[in-house]
């Protein structure tokens, strides 16, 4: 008959560390679960290892491995993750060699990346996240997404993964059936990536087109950031395609129509008109008529008889005044104004008010 020092010693034959064996949930505790796996002692799992402990039922079947047949207090230490990790390594190297494409769950952040659950703990690098590596990595934790495996390391047992090769991937292929796919005159929607003093690079749903500050408004624009924002969702024009370059050019102002095409019906020479001193240069003042129509008064048609070294001595930005239209060239996209013309030019009148003979009175001026 066994004593009951050899029933205890016969109870451990089968099992060894590294095993992995077959249990009962018997107990949930806050932290823990006590598995029976027919051992003289029961095991504990760590309660992290369940995805929700509160889930875990009493009588439950778990997988568990065998780290320590006995710890200080004389229980078995088990680990449900490294059987899971033990069960699917040899299946995910198997079937997920370098380049191929898994689904995982984010676990947890780390440093430098985020750990990954494909059936075995994977390493997502923080380059390999997004196409711009995110600074915060927590709204990713306990997502699942895609990613592809760039590499294996079965001695370590380690498997490194990226998401970013995934994404340029996808970029690339709608890149290529936009290019594909898009004529001069269509009108896209797209998105403000980035602005920049020339103009703004409007995101195409994976092309990036350029839309050049000439081609934001009819009218002045100083900086493209007085019309657009980034992220401000627009509509385009596709001015031009160039699909060796992968370059695509972009207009705004074309969806409405040019007012320079009308203008001879909108104004003519010798009309009196009103309009705002939007630029002041050396040699005389820009005034807009219209939105995208301005008018050039020269510094010498400021006045009949003033010497006005430069328009700014008697104008100023944001002013109204009024002119009259003294020329119109439309293909040049050109007005000249003059302001002098709303008065009467004294020199017309200068042989009727002195004639030869009359004696006058002035001040001597140089």
């Amino acid at each position: 008959m066994l004593t009951m020092e050899e029933a205890l010693k016969g109870s451990s034959v089968g099992f060894s560390t590294g095993e992995i064996v077959k249990g009962k949930i018997i107990e949930v505790r806050p932290k823990e679960v006590l598995v029976d796996i027919g051992y003289k002692s029961e095991g504990t799992v760590n309660g992290s290892e369940f995805d929700d402990i509160k889930a875990v039922k009493v009588g439950d079947e778990v997988e568990v491995l065998i780290e320590k047949l006995e710890d200080k207090d004389g229980m078995v230490v088990l680990s449900k993750e490294k059987a899971e990790f033990k069960k699917n390594w040899e299946r995910i190297v198997l079937i997920a060699g370098e380049g191929t494409t898994v689904t995982g769950k984010v676990k947890s952040a780390v440093k430098g990346g985020l750990v990954v659950n494909i059936g075995v703990e994977a390493f997502l690098p923080a380059s390999q996240i997004d196409i711009i590596p995110p600074k915060n990595l927590q709204p990713y934790i306990g997502n699942t997404y895609e990613f592809k495996v760039v590499k294996i390391n079965p001695d370590r047992q380690n498997v490194v993964l990226s998401r970013r090769e995934l994404i340029e991937a996808e970029r690339n292929a709608r890149r290529a059936a936009l290019l594909t796919d898009m004529t001069p005159g269509d009108i896209r929607k797209g998105v403000v990536k980035n602005i920049t003093d020339f103009g703004a690079f409007i995101d195409l749903n994976g092309l990036d087109g350029l839309l050049h500050i000439t081609d934001m408004s009819w009218g002045r624009v100083g900086h493209p950031s007085e019309i657009l924002k980034v992220g401000q969702e627009i509509d385009v024009v596709v001015l031009d395609v160039n699909r060796e370059k992968e370059r695509v050019s972009l207009g705004l102002k074309q969806k409405l129509q040019n007012p320079w095409e009308q203008i001879e019906s909108k104004f003519t020479v010798g009309q009196k008109v009103k309009g705002k001193v939007v630029n002041l240069v050396p040699y005389g003042a820009f005034v807009e008529l219209e939105p995208g129509v301005e008018g050039l008064v020269h510094v010498t048609e400021l006045s009949w008889t003033k010497r006005i070294a430069k328009p700014s001595d008697v104008l100023k930005a944001g002013q109204d005044i009024e002119a009259v239209v003294l020329g119109i060239n439309r293909d040049e996209q050109k007005i000249s104004l003059g302001v002098r013309q709303l008065e009467t030019n004294p020199w017309d009148k200068a042989a009727e008010k002195y004639p030869p003979g009359t004696k006058v009175k002035g001040k001597i001026r140089t």
